[in-house]
């Protein structure tokens, strides 16, 4: 949520307001001319221009705003360097009457040297090399219309070889949510200004921006303090690994961290199985799992390293008369999982409903456990930390919705559930989010398309559950958690290929991640 701080091992994101707020402390206070931003913005885009590219004009596709303006700028320095550009042609194409185009802009489509703007023209820009997006920026919101909604059409209609290049922001992705109202162009390269926005990094606008390069505007280091702009969110990265308590010779199996976990049903095993051999590799130091009585020979031939508890059961799946047991076996763990193949019984899931409300430990929910809960999150509150980590679906369940709305605006409905629950929200996807209560939400950068396989959620539990047993506080421990997820899926994609590795790969690579 906007005005909340960030924690010291996250990097910043910024919205499309506290952009302004940053550009206009930087012009008004720090008297640094506009047109000298406008500059050194189409500088920048200019030298990405220049960089190898398809046959083809360089297409240059402004809107009316500063946007536009600083296509305007990179139009004119390309045709001032015709010794770089060899014969590749720089054509402008304005989205709208030159009379409508802003101060600065105008100033800057005075100064363009040779041939004037073009209409738009459809053809134009199909015939490009590059197209160089400079229409709307991080003044996108709500769904493009008229001559800019064709522009988009055009753009993406290019050669299959041609190169998008935007200026700060694909058109018609939101910068401050990621939020895709209606079309939005897909860029290969997004030169973000000055500092990088949330849009950039939450999907679905993510999948639009390609790579994303930060560029120097000439805006003052002091110009975020000197405007009060607090980060929107933040980015998780290596140093949130840090946190974790690490063995020294003082250590004992039980200062390392003791791990509960309750789960399985029949034809379910693995899942708890995945989420305990997890949690064991990422430093656990005694973990427990417990689990149908019916089903215990299962765990007790997989599992050689953790203890397990026989719990009674129907048919496979364990429901509140377990209750007695794991709250008496579990008073000496300092953390517990529920949820990894747990099974959907009523039963099973009023087990879940006490647990959640009658632990006192810091608890995650996951998987099966949730369905307990759906379209009743707010009974989720307690006064023990917890952590859900809900996939799409699973979210939209949690709130009432469908999972189309939570997949549109993925950053509103984490932060959403998190106020609502009083929970830290591990929203999982390829841009896992972080969300938790009065804080801003933190996003998963680190690419691991291999991750999308059966099990691989039960991993991330088993790895949350570690380092909740290690002592993290519950935001720290799901950041952490979700970035060593990352990094083991990241190493078995390499090792394996993203479309042939397996959950328990990433079980098995965690410790050449994290050591």
């Amino acid at each position: 949520m906007p005005g909340a701080s960030i924690p010291r091992w996250a990097e910043p994101l910024f919205d499309a307001a506290q952009m302004r707020a940053v550009d206009g402390w930087t012009i008004d206070t720090a008297a640094v001319p506009s047109l000298e931003l406008m500059e050194l913005a189409g500088q920048a885009v200019a030298r990405a221009a220049l960089e190898p590219s398809p046959e083809g004009p360089i297409v240059i596709v402004c809107g009316k705003g500063n946007n536009g303006g600083d296509g305007l700028v990179a139009a004119r320095l390309l045709r001032e360097n015709k010794d770089r550009l060899g014969d590749k042609e720089v054509v402008v194409v304005l989205l709208g009457d030159p009379g409508e185009l802003s101060g600065d802009a105008t100033t800057n489509l005075g100064r363009l040297p040779g041939d004037p703007p073009h209409a738009f023209d459809s053809g134009i820009i199909g015939s490009a090399g590059v197209i160089v997006d400079a229409v709307l920026g991080t003044g996108a919101s709500g769904s493009p219309e008229g001559i800019v909604a064709e522009a988009i059409t055009a753009i993406n209609r290019r050669s299959s070889a041609a190169r998008v290049i935007a200026v700060d922001m694909p058109t018609g992705v939101d910068s401050s949510t990621g939020i895709v109202a209606g079309d939005a162009v897909y860029a290969d390269l997004t030169i973000s200004l000055h500092l990088p926005k949330v849009g950039q990094f939450v999907a679905p606008g993510v999948f639009h921006c390609g790579e994303v390069r930060v560029a120097d505007i000439g805006i003052p280091p002091e110009a975020i303090a000197g405007a009060n702009a607090v980060p929107a969110a933040g980015t998780i990265g290596p140093r949130v690994l840090r946190l974790a308590p690490r063995r020294d010779d003082a250590s004992s199996k039980f200062s390392s961290g003791v791990l509960g976990i309750v789960g399985g049903s029949t034809g379910l095993t693995g899942a708890p199985c995945m989420t305990a051999e997890a949690a064991q590799r990422t430093g656990a130091g005694y973990v427990t799992v417990f689990v149908p009585a019916s089903l215990n020979l299962v765990f007790e031939q997989r599992l050689l390293e953790v203890m397990s508890v026989p719990l009674p059961d129907a048919d496979g799946a364990i429901g509140t008369e377990a209750m007695e047991t794991i709250a008496a076996r579990s008073v000496k763990c300092d953390a517990l999982v529920v949820g990894p193949g747990i099974g959907r019984d009523e039963s099973t899931l009023e087990l879940v409903r006490r647990l959640v409300q009658g632990s006192e430990l810091p608890l995650l929910l996951d998987a099966d456990g949730l369905f307990g809960f759906n379209g009743r999150i707010e009974e989720l509150r307690r006064e023990a930390p917890l952590v859900i980590t809900p996939h799409v679906g699973e979210l939209a369940r949690l709130l009432g919705t469908e999972s189309d709305a939570v997949e549109h605006a993925r950053l509103e409905h984490a932060t959403r559930a998190a106020e609502l629950s009083d929970a830290v929200v591990v929203l999982k996807g390829s841009d896992t989010i972080v969300a938790a209560p009065n804080a801003a939400p933190l996003v998963n950068t680190l690419r691991a398309p291999g991750l999308a396989t059966a099990g691989t959620g039960d991993v991330l539990s088993g790895i949350a559950g570690a380092y909740l047993a290690k002592g993290l506080a519950a935001r720290e421990a799901a950041a952490a958690a979700v970035y060593a997820h990352a990094l083991g899926g990241r190493e078995a994609s390499e090792r394996r290929g993203s479309d042939h590795m397996i959950a328990s790969d990433v079980i098995q690579l965690l410790p050449a991640v994290l050591a």
